[in-house]
This record gives structure tokens, C-alpha cells and sequence, in this order.
């Protein structure tokens, strides 16, 4: 069987975008409430009869046990740590968020391409760079951003938990306490999130509202969410799966 030629893949995607699923991102530092968020609106697609998927940050199978043991004996340099991530995210990608969108599912995404960017970032990782690793890069059709201060951040943090050496940030901050790590790491994250909000057009939810004020929020920005054109935002990813996903032995 031949692989596709381009004006086919071109046709599929233009008979499939008013049938795909929507692809919903939720964003923002630890402690912000996105998974109760996520799990919430999961909750009430499905009583609308939708078909929902998640999918989490870094959770891969193909990845996910590396990374684990990089991270425990603490051996992952900044670049080895932010291509990791990609890897990651590729697999999702391919194995699971693109069939999904495809068969018309909804997709909701625990942290999304935006948590590289602003976590690499505010390890001094050049955006462009970063960019790249990720590409080809298939677009969210709603990022959804909830926001708070990098203090009200630590406070919940510190409230259940201790952060871990990476996710305090403790390889470049180099301060032993990971609390202490933690409050002037995510300074930086937040401070790159804020910038991500204005140039990808993040919708902000107020991570201090109360919970029920949030999920409705949430629920009228899904239900007025539009799909960003894949053939305009998203072709390169989408012609690559397809490709692949067509090609006996891929």
C-alpha cells in the first residue's frame, strides 16, 4: 500500500475538520487547580454524551520510566531534561491525541506544550530552540490559563507538599531548600506563562475563584470554543501522522 500523496492528505484533513474533536489545554503554575478543573469539565462533557479523553503531562509509556529514573538519581542537564519532555510529548501525540481528535473525541490535556516552553524557558532555554524541538507543533483549539502569583503558588504547595529537586527547580536555582527553591523558580515560570498569554492567546481563569465560579467559566469557554483550522495551524503535524499512520510498517 502507498503512502498517501500530499493532495489526499490534504482532502483528508478538509473532510475530517468539521467532524475532529476539539483539543482543550489546560495551563498554569503548580498548586492553580487545572486538574480539579479538568476533571470537572471531563466530567460534565460526559453527561452531555460526549466522548472525552485525557491525557497528562509526561506520561508516557515510552518515556515516562527513563524519565522517572533520570529525575530520582538526579542526572537530567537542562537539554536532556527539555528533550525528554518532547519525546514525551510526541508519543502523545501520535498514540493518542491525534487518533482521538481524529474519531472525533474530545481531547483535554493536562499541561500542554505551553509547560515546556515556560518551565525550559525560565531555565534559560532559548524559546526558539525549544520551538523547534517540539515542532511539528499541532495547536490547541482552547488554551485555557489559570492564573495566579508565584506567592500563592508556593503557599498551596507548601500547604500539602514538599516540591521534588526538578519541579523546585533546584538544578538551576542551586538553593538546597526546595521550598526556597521553589518560590524563586516560579517566579520565572509564571514570569514566561504571563508572556505565553499574550502571544498565543491563552484564556485566563482566576485560579483564587472560588471552584464553582471557575468550572462555570470553564464550561462557557467550551461551549463557545471554535476550532483552529488545522490546514492553517496545524498542517505540518497532522500531514506527518497521517503519513505515517498510512504506511505499512510505521
Amino acid at each position: 500500500m502507498r503512502p498517501p500523496n500530499a493532495r489526499r492528505i490534504k482532502k483528508l484533513i478538509a473532510d475530517r475538520e468539521a467532524s475532529r474533536g476539539l483539543l482543550i489545554a489546560f495551563e498554569g503554575p503548580d498548586g492553580s487547580g487545572k486538574t480539579t478543573q479538568r476533571k470537572l469539565l471531563k466530567r460534565w462533557l460526559e453527561s452531555q454524551n460526549h466522548d472525552v479523553v485525557s491525557t497528562r503531562w509526561a506520561s508516557s509509556t515510552l518515556v515516562k520510566p527513563m524519565l522517572k529514573v533520570r529525575k530520582k538519581i538526579r542526572a537530567l542537564s537542562i537539554e536532556e531534561y527539555s528533550l525528554l519532555h518532547a519525546v514525551d510529548f510526541r508519543h502523545r501525540v501520535e498514540t493518542s491525541i491525534l487518533p482521538a481528535l481524529w474519531a472525533g473525541k474530545t481531547v483535554l490535556a493536562d499541561r500542554y506544550l505551553f509547560t515546556a516552553l515556560a518551565r525550559d524557558a525560565a531555565r534559560g532555554l532559548d524559546l526558539d530552540w525549544l520551538l523547534h524541538a517540539y515542532s511539528p507543533l499541532l495547536w490547541p483549539d482552547l488554551v485555557i490559563y489559570f492564573s495566579m502569583t508565584p506567592e500563592d503558588s508556593r503557599r498551596r504547595v507548601a500547604s500539602t507538599r514538599a516540591p521534588r529537586f526538578y519541579e523546585a527547580g533546584q538544578d538551576v536555582t542551586g538553593i538546597e531548600d526546595p521550598l526556597a527553591s521553589y518560590g524563586r523558580f516560579i517566579d520565572r515560570v509564571v514570569t514566561e506563562y504571563e508572556n505565553l498569554s499574550v502571544v498565543f492567546q491563552f484564556v485566563t481563569v482566576d485560579a483564587g475563584d472560588a471552584v464553582y465560579r471557575q468550572h462555570t467559566k470553564v464550561r462557557e469557554l467550551v461551549e463557545k470554543a471554535g476550532k483552529r483550522p488545522w490546514p492553517k495551524f496545524s498542517k505540518e503535524a497532522v500531514e506527518e501522522w497521517l503519513t505515517k499512520s498510512n504506511t505499512p510498517g510505521a
